[in-house]
């Protein structure tokens, strides 16, 4: 998948102001502010992506427990995916 996709169309903005708000969650506001990521460590930068997918995850548990029918529909979503070509192996090698 290419750098800075989304699976939902439209999705972009919303995560891009997602990626800002944790990193100033996490004290790497100014940085981010700046588009200063290079004076980042590796680590620092994939903290942000980490507790983004953290964050994420809490979401989707918490609507899950809150709509016990939500996982027929996240079930037939994957077979929509799996039938346009979907695979385990199409996010790229490793």
């Amino acid at each position: 998948m290419p750098r800075n996709s989304s699976v939902v169309p439209g999705a972009r903005g919303a995560l891009n102001k997602f990626k800002f708000e944790v990193a100033n969650e996490i004290g790497l506001g100014p940085a981010y502010a700046q588009g200063d990521l290079g004076s980042l460590t590796s680590r620092q930068n994939g903290a942000v992506g980490g507790y983004m997918t953290k964050k994420m995850v809490e979401l989707a548990q918490n609507q899950m427990a809150q709509n016990a029918g939500i996982t027929t529909s996240l079930a037939s979503s994957a077979g929509q995916d799996h039938r346009s070509g979907a695979t385990l192996q199409s996010g790229g090698s490793r």
